[in-house]
């Protein structure tokens, strides 16, 4: 296996890393704790778009650069270490934009992928009510047939991007067993979106969409309106490699920002550095690091060999996201007193990687999906499984 990296993608790094530095910290500096106003994120995408961010994933029949999940993958990963909730507003848009070039009508993409693909578009997909969590086909937002389009009615919650996407993508219930995407067009259709507050990446919108019997006309419909749940599904496996992706940025800020207090805090006339039990931090925290990266790019991997792959990606994320909570912990713990006040970035990277356990499947409800995989048994409790055998009794 070769781990080397293209010299090319070490170059479209360097040249992002520049960008973020020179354009968007000074933008967002003081302003990522609460969330970013749609002017603002507009202003971010825009900014962010010639570099592969928002628009990377698509093809360049769909206007944007084709690029590599991997490529793309390691974009993410270094603007997550600088601003880590640019990067979710970006790879959430990018999602959505990816729906509509896989199942929108030639009309559906000529109306917004350009405006996605140049970032002047911000998408989001809604898919998480309040009850239901991770049970996706016990949601209850309802479209109802009426004329030549649909009444949309029910409530979204912990969505991300919610008060700045011009767009949504939008599950809901067409029939007893069926499900089908709308695309919700935020100056089209009437309906209201709130913000969330919340512990971390409190830059990166977070909130709830509000449907009260809104007509959407089949021009806003996704594919034939029985099939949205598979579509998001594939979508889920896509977003868990991502968490993994920022996961990593914000763990590798960690280190990044501990072996630097290390170096240059001085006690009893020496660097902090020089304690052995300091160094072992150091040394826990980019062991786990290395490995979070690692597994975040066999994800990152399998989803460019294209397929089903619910068993890398879960993996992925559940590591990924614990790990990058303990690194975190960890950087706070070398910093000691320093490490709990605000005049320091770890206690944010701790509150940033902690949110991350929880989207896209709980690090639990992903074990779950990681144990089924495995085994072939489905562990969620009343799920209708598939009929299966353990496998060591399999001919």
């Amino acid at each position: 296996m070769d781990f080397a990296i293209a010299e090319e993608d070490k170059m479209a790094v360097e040249s992002l890393k520049r960008c973020v530095e020179a354009e968007v910290l000074p933008l967002i500096k003081g302003k990522c704790d609460k969330a970013f106003s749609p002017e603002l994120a507009h202003q971010l995408m825009s900014i962010l778009n010639p570099y592969g961010i928002g628009a990377g994933w698509l093809p360049e029949d769909g206007g944007g650069m084709g690029l590599s999940y991997m490529t793309s993958g390691m974009l993410y990963g270094e603007l997550a270490r600088l601003a880590p909730d640019v990067a979710g507003l970006a790879y959430v848009s990018e999602g959505a934009a990816m729906k509509i070039y896989r199942r929108g009508t030639a009309e559906q993409k000529a109306r917004y992928l350009p405006g996605m693909a140049e970032g002047r578009i911000i998408g989001c997909g809604a898919v998480t009510e309040p009850g239901t969590g991770s049970n996706v086909r016990q949601l209850r937002t309802r479209a109802v047939r009426d004329g030549e389009g649909w009444r949309l009615s029910g409530e979204k919650m912990f969505i991300s991007n919610a008060t700045v996407a011009d767009i949504s993508t939008v599950l809901a219930r067409t029939g007893e067993n069926e499900f089908g995407i709308f695309i919700l067009d935020r100056s089209v259709h009437k309906f209201q979106s709130g913000e969330l507050e919340k512990l971390g990446l409190n830059g990166w919108s977070f909130g709830s969409i509000t449907l009260d019997n809104v007509y959407i006309g089949d021009e806003f419909r996704l594919g034939d309106g029985t099939s949205g749940l598979s579509e998001a599904m594939s979508g889920f496996e896509r977003a868990r490699a991502w968490v993994a992706v920022i996961s990593s940025g914000i763990a590798r800020a960690a280190l990044d920002d501990a072996i630097r207090y290390a170096t240059e805090r001085d006690q009893f006339g020496v660097p902090i550095a020089t304690h052995q039990l300091v160094q072992q931090l150091l040394a826990d925290m980019a062991c786990e690091t290395e490995a979070m990266q690692l597994l975040t790019y066999k994800a990152l991997a399998a989803l460019d060999a294209g397929g089903r792959c619910d068993l890398p990606t879960s993996m992925a994320k559940v590591y990924a996201s614990e790990a990058a909570v303990r690194v975190a912990s960890r950087a706070i713990q070398v910093h000691g007193a320093c490490g709990v006040t605000r005049e320091f970035p770890v206690e944010r990277h701790f509150r940033n990687a902690r949110m991350l356990t929880i989207p896209d499947g709980t690090t639990q409800i992903n074990q779950l999906i990681i144990g089924r995989e495995l085994t072939e048994i489905p562990a969620f409790l009343g799920a209708a499984g598939r009929k299966t055998k353990p496998r060591s009794a399999a001919a």
